[in-house]
């Protein structure tokens, strides 16, 4: 079993598409390991990347959202939020009760949510609004310090 990346779930924004595919990467590995029976040795690497990667990942969309003045801003910004308290939430019951059966679940389904209810409704709806932009302005409203500097 893994998780295709449907074009459906494309947003057509490279540099925010770009790292979606990495968190698929990672979502894929974990189903991988969960069928093999390997799950509860893979979740220590997949809370590792989501550490790293939502500070990267938010930060992105979070500075295109202000630079483009996207009036959502402010719920989309809950949702990660919410997302990092999940994850911190995760992350301590894991420091409590080591990495059983249920945490293996847990993380399984803390990451597929994300990707089927936040990329497919929310980030979808960002980042059409980020081409709009683009269509309006000539360019993304994305971040140059990312891409230069």
């Amino acid at each position: 079993m893994s998780v295709e990346r449907a074009e459906y779930l494309a947003t057509g924004v490279n540099e925010i598409d770009d790292q979606h595919k990495e968190l698929f990467r990672i979502i894929n590995e974990l189903l991988y390991a969960c069928n093999q029976g390997k799950g509860k040795e893979e979740v220590n690497k997949t809370i590792q990347f989501l550490d790293y990667y939502i500070i990267q990942h938010f930060e992105t969309e979070e500075k295109a959202m202000q630079k483009s003045g996207y009036q959502e801003y402010t719920s989309h910004r809950a949702q990660h939020a919410q997302f990092i308290k999940n994850l911190s939430d995760l992350k301590k019951e894991i420091e409590l009760e080591g990495v059983g059966v249920n945490i293996v679940i847990k993380t399984n389904h803390l990451v597929v949510d994300w990707l089927v209810n936040h990329i497919r409704k929310t980030d979808i709806q960002l980042c059409a609004n980020l081409k709009k932009r683009r269509s309006e302005h000539g360019t993304f409203m994305m971040l140059e310090q990312n891409q230069g500097g």
